[in-house]
């Protein structure tokens, strides 16, 4: 990994597929967190509209007892509001919140890895101390500061917030140069490639193509060569089509099969890669299993 501050993060995975992340800076992330306060304000005012309606009513007779009960409701309510906000969201959405998702910001691990439940509830209950004195002051200076622009609640869990980047369609042309493929003699067999082969299959398939020239000689053989065994127990092509082929040639005559089929005209279904999630196309390339 990189050793100066920069806004972008090399990682290098054991595989020796080095992939680059963009850094998110203080002032998006402010803007993001500026919007999250904003969803949670509506969310607790709506909650005190409730305790309005249903619960003051009926602690009205305790007279100062029952406005010191509902002032203490209201400030648990808050705190759990305030924390709770930010972990439930960057679990369930994968390191988002509404501010996040909205700037497409994501928290992810700092070594690429799966954000962990932990990473979560730790770098949200360290928000206490970057809030202070106000507005993130801790957490900007830190962030400033450190050279992957972390904050201290990002130190303690092991996170970075990285900016994701627009999805594309590929430039298949970098990839299959009028390159001839044996299995346009099965369109029977091609069919049944974009039936059966996922949007997920299909986007590392892609990837790994359009990366090839970046990856070292031997990580690039055992990752075509896993890539290639997966997409061959999907659907076997007879000896006379994959004769010869290498697994990279393999992979290449697939992805030529599911895309530029349908561009001939002989596809039954949508290009695999069309039909992917935004959160699958943006994520790096993994091996398949």
């Amino acid at each position: 990994m990189g050793q100066t501050r920069t806004n972008t993060l090399d990682i290098r995975t054991p595989e020796g597929i080095t992939f680059s992340l963009l850094l998110a800076g203080p002032p998006t992330r402010f803007l993001a967190w500026a919007i999250d306060r904003a969803c949670i304000a509506v969310v607790f005012w709506a909650l005190r509209a409730v305790l309005a309606l249903v619960v003051l009513p009926a602690v009205g007779f305790m007279g100062a007892a029952g406005t010191d009960l509902s002032m203490a409701v209201s400030v648990v309510a808050f705190f759990l509001i305030n924390l709770g906000y930010n972990i439930v969201l960057e679990w369930l959405w994968r390191g988002q919140t509404i501010g996040k998702r909205a700037l497409r910001l994501r928290v992810m691990d700092e070594q690429g890895l799966q954000l962990q439940f932990s990473q979560v509830v730790v770098r949200n209950l360290m928000r206490f101390v970057d809030a202070i004195p106000v507005f993130y002051l801790v957490g900007g200076l830190a962030c400033l500061l450190s050279k992957r622009a972390q904050r201290l609640g990002d130190f303690a869990a092991n996170t970075i917030v990285v900016r994701l980047a627009e999805v594309e369609e590929p430039n298949l042309d970098q990839v299959l140069p009028g390159k001839y493929n044996s299995f346009r003699a099965y369109p029977h067999l091609e069919a049944r490639l974009r039936q059966r082969v996922s949007p997920e299959d299909a986007r590392i398939a892609v990837q790994a193509l359009l990366r090839r020239d970046a990856l070292h000689a031997q990580a690039r053989v055992e990752l075509f060569q896993q890539i290639a065994d997966h997409l061959r127990s999907l659907v076997p092509f007879p000896e006379e089509a994959t004769l010869g082929l290498t697994d990279e040639q393999y992979v290449r005559n697939v992805v030529d099969a599911l895309f530029r089929g349908r561009e001939r005209g002989n596809g039954d279904a949508p290009g695999p890669l069309a039909a992917a999630p935004p959160e699958q196309a943006e994520a790096g390339p993994r091996p398949m299993v």
